[in-house]
C-alpha cells in the first residue's frame, strides 16, 4: 500500500522544529506503525539522511517507551493500543497520517519524536512506591490479602507510564496516570501506614508540573491498559482522605 508521512522533525529541545513529508510506495499493511517507521529509516539511511529519533523497546505494549500522535491520536487510530501493536491492516482506509510527538508542556521534546518524560518519573519518586524494611522476603501467607482487592489492585497495577493520558487531556493533567498508582497501592496491604503521606505527595506534585482534569474522558479512551476513569475519582478520594486524617490526628 502507498502511505504519505508527515514526520516531525526537531534537532533538539530548543530548536525549531517542522513537519517533513515522505511518500512510501510499497508498505505491507501487516506492519505496525512503529516498523513502518523502521521501513522508513532504512530508506532515509540509505538515501544519505538523518534517521528519525523515536522511542521503542519491548514492542509488546508493556514498556511504554512508543508513543507518539498519529493524526492527532496518542499511539494511533486504535483505542486503548499501544503504538506497537497498531498494525495498519487494522485501518486500511488511513494511508495519509501526520505523527509528531506527544503535546504536553510536561513532556519536552529531546528530538524528533522522542520526549522526556521525566515529569511522571517525578510522580513516582515522589510518593509512587512503598519504603519496606529489607532482607530476607517473608512468607507469602505473611500478609493476607484477598483474592478481589489483590484483583482490583492489579487492574491499577497494569498502567505501563507512556504518558499518553497527559497528552490526550486537553488541560494537560495526570490524573490517570496518579490515581492508578494511588488506587493500587491503597489496595495493597504493604504501605499502609503511609497512605495518607503518599496522597499529598503526589497531588503536590500534580499541582506543581500538570494541568487540573476537567474529566474529558480522552484519557481513559487512549490508555493502552485499559485503566479507567474511576482512578481519577481515587485521586480525590485519597487527597480529601489525608486531609481529614490529618485534621483527626492535629485534634486528638
Amino acid at each position: 500500500m502507498k502511505v504519505t508521512l508527515d514526520i516531525w522533525r526537531q534537532d533538539g529541545p530548543d530548536a525549531e522544529g517542522y513537519f517533513e513529508t515522505h511518500v512510501m510506495e510499497d508498505v505491507e499493511p501487516e506492519l505496525s506503525l512503529l516498523e513502518m517507521l523502521d521501513q522508513l529509516n532504512d530508506e532515509i539511511v540509505e538515501a544519505g539522511g538523518e534517521p528519525i529519533v523515536f522511542e521503542s523497546d519491548c514492542r509488546e505494549g508493556v514498556c511504554g517507551c512508543c508513543g507518539f500522535l498519529v493524526n492527532g491520536k496518542p499511539h494511533g487510530p486504535l483505542a486503548n493500543t499501544p503504538a506497537c501493536r497498531q498494525h495498519l491492516r487494522s485501518f486500511p482506509e488511513v494511508t495519509h497520517f501526520t505523527i509528531e510527538p506527544f503535546r504536553s508542556a510536561a513532556f519536552p521534546v529531546i528530538r524528533d519524536l522522542a520526549i522526556d518524560r521525566a515529569a511522571l518519573d517525578e510522580l513516582v519518586e515522589a510518593a509512587g512506591h512503598v519504603n519496606v524494611m529489607t532482607g530476607t522476603a517473608p512468607d507469602a501467607d505473611t500478609v493476607p490479602q484477598d483474592h478481589l482487592t489483590a484483583e482490583q489492585a492489579m487492574d491499577y497495577a497494569i498502567c505501563i507510564g507512556c504518558g499518553a493520558c497527559v497528552a490526550a487531556c486537553p488541560n494537560g493533567a495526570a490524573m490517570l496516570f496518579a490515581g492508578a498508582k494511588l488506587a493500587h497501592l491503597a489496595k495493597m496491604p504493604q504501605g499502609k501506614q503511609e497512605r495518607s503521606r503518599r496522597a499529598r505527595k503526589m497531588v503536590s506534585m500534580l499541582d506543581e508540573n500538570f494541568g487540573p482534569c476537567s474529566l474529558y474522558g480522552e484519557c481513559a479512551v487512549s490508555c493502552p491498559a485499559g485503566i479507567s476513569l474511576t482512578a481519577i475519582a481515587t485521586v480525590n478520594k485519597e487527597r480529601w482522605r489525608s486531609v481529614l486524617r490529618g485534621r483527626h490526628s492535629r485534634e486528638t
